[in-house]
């Protein structure tokens, strides 16, 4: 009797363990990008938000490199309960199209919760360039082809593909110099050692105010509401150039639809509300927020775009 007792409290015990509501437990966040940059920061916001909604922590891990392969390999390999999700970027897709070998499917291997925003890159060059328009690094550039260095956070990242999509349509040629993520490609552009790079608007404007770095375009197809005065690149003289930075959240593939919902509906509570939008817009992301299906036929979408961008340009990653 004592062993049926004990067998009873044992699958009494398992039932309401399975039965516990989710989260019961801290939810792992990963940013496969290094600390203090275009995703991270508006990610730890999101971070610190749905922690509160979901009353449990939203633990936040870097894990930067390869063009964010690294931390989105570590996603896909997680067990799909709704306790390890992915913050990321275009770079999600533009690595798909960058590596002959991945090791998982960016779309197979993960779940899309939700689109969370969208913002542009700010074309920077350092004053010592002597650059103060688009059409006059234009023209240094064509004067030197691939003498001018352009800064990246690492090969394959959106930063390396943006910048890659002007060289294509404004017909010129820079050298690209990528970094193991963008506090010392930063530090390098705005002490001079780098002339030019693609930044997220976050990043540039302390700067830009500081007047170490010079704006000359943004990439977006309309002005940025933080810098307003800055035209694009297609009014700059780069006709038809488009390119946007977006972040998205995303779960391991297999995560429960039950768990997938609770999370869209969850972030699109907070992210819908009018301090949250002001607080992503002070670090340079406008809230855009889409369903799982609508989002993931938006990835596939992007995927295609800029897998057409890497094989006009010719972009590899060394």
């Amino acid at each position: 009797m004592r062993r049926r007792w004990l067998f009873f409290c044992a699958g009494a015990f398992s039932l309401c363990a399975w039965a516990q509501p989710y989260p019961s437990r801290p939810i792992h966040l990963v940013i496969p990008f290094s600390a203090g940059g275009l995703v991270d920061v508006p990610g730890r916001l999101i971070a610190a938000k749905l922690s509160e909604a979901l009353g449990q922590p939203v633990v936040v891990d870097n894990k930067p490199g390869a063009g964010s392969t690294i931390g989105a390999d570590s996603v896909a390999k997680a067990k799909p309960d709704g306790y390890t999700l992915m913050i990321t970027s275009t770079t999600h897709v533009i690595s798909a199209n960058l590596y002959r070998r991945l090791p998982y499917d960016p779309f197979r291997d993960f779940a899309p919760v939700t689109k969370l925003g969208e913002g542009p890159y700010v074309l920077l060059v350092h004053p010592s360039l002597g650059a103060k328009t688009v059409a006059d690094l234009i023209s240094l550039a064509r004067a030197q082809p691939g003498k001018i260095d352009y800064v990246s956070s690492g090969n394959g990242s959106s930063q390396h593909l943006v910048a890659a999509l002007f060289c294509a349509l404004a017909h010129v040629q820079l050298n690209h110099v990528p970094y193991k993520g963008s506090g010392q490609a930063m530090q390098d552009l705005a002490g001079g050692q780098v002339k030019l790079g693609f930044v997220g608007t976050p990043n540039a404007l302390p700067h830009l105010k500081a007047g170490r770095l010079r704006a000359l375009a943004v990439t977006t197809r309309k002005r940025s509401a933080e810098l307003p005065d800055v035209p694009t690149l297609d009014e700059a003289g780069v006709p038809g150039y488009e390119a946007t930075i977006w972040m998205g959240l995303f779960a391991p593939a297999g995560t429960s639809r039950e768990i997938l919902t609770r999370l869209e509906t969850e972030v699109g509570r907070v992210l819908s509300q009018a301090a949250a939008k002001a607080q992503m817009a002070a670090t340079g992301v406008e809230v855009s927020l889409s369903g799982a299906e609508e989002f993931g036929a938006f990835v596939r979408a992007e995927s295609d775009k800029w897998g057409k961008v890497v094989r006009a340009t010719g972009a590899t990653v060394n």
